[in-house]
């Protein structure tokens, strides 16, 4: 029988084998947190090249955005996949779907699907969900422009991604906050849709005031 003082004799090499992995994990952890920063950049900035119509700009800052998403997931793959499921990578794919989707959208392209971006339904879902925000942006500068059927278009859009957002009727645990968003999402749309109506409205108002007064004249 062992003594008692013979017990912890592994305990050392034990801690050593921990020490070392979770090194190696923080160092893995650190790396992707500074890619995740970068990726979250990356697609805000193309989301504000949309908005300014550089279709080329937004288009390389996206493609960039993907090949880091990439490096990372590479580079995790194997030791290190728990940290692919942490909520700083969840929501660098949201963003990232979010200046996705708001480019095809806008530029008229089809929407790509997760599994081609390679990224997770869940962060697929909310980046679609925030992009409705982006649409509004859209809209108001159509209807300062007096773009009334571009704008009447993306609400069409907009409805449509909400009846999919709606109909994702899932916990929070797996869709990391999509019925806030959803939830969101539904008040940007009524807020729109009552800015169009109401600027539609004051326009056919103007047309009919406008054609009085020729006919006074």
């Amino acid at each position: 029988m062992k003594k008692r003082k013979d017990i912890t004799n592994n305990l050392d090499s034990i801690s050593e084998k921990i020490r070392s992995t979770l090194t190696e994990k923080d160092s893995a952890r650190e790396e992707c947190l500074k890619n995740c920063r970068e990726i979250i950049r990356l697609s805000s900035t193309a989301i504000r090249a949309v908005h300014r119509g550089e279709n080329q700009k937004a288009s390389s800052l996206i493609s960039s955005a993907s090949k880091l998403i990439n490096r990372t997931k590479t580079e995790l793959s194997n030791k290190h996949i728990d940290i692919l499921h942490a909520n700083y990578m969840h929501d660098s794919c949201k963003e990232y779907a979010e200046a996705v989707i708001t480019y095809s959208i806008i530029f008229k392209r089809s929407i790509p699907d997760p599994d081609l971006l390679g990224i997770p339904y869940s962060a697929y879902l909310n980046g679609l969900a925030e992009s409705i925000g982006e649409l509004r942006r859209f809209i108001l500068d159509s209807l300062r422009s007096n773009k009334y059927s571009q704008a009447e278009e993306l609400l069409t859009i907009m409805d449509h991604i909400y009846t999919i957002l709606v109909s994702m009727d899932f916990p929070d645990a797996i869709t990391y906050g999509l019925r806030r968003n959803t939830d969101n999402a539904r008040g940007i749309i009524e807020r729109t849709r009552g800015d169009i109506t109401l600027l539609s409205q004051n326009n056919i108002l103007q047309q009919k005031l406008s054609l009085l007064e020729r006919k006074i004249k």
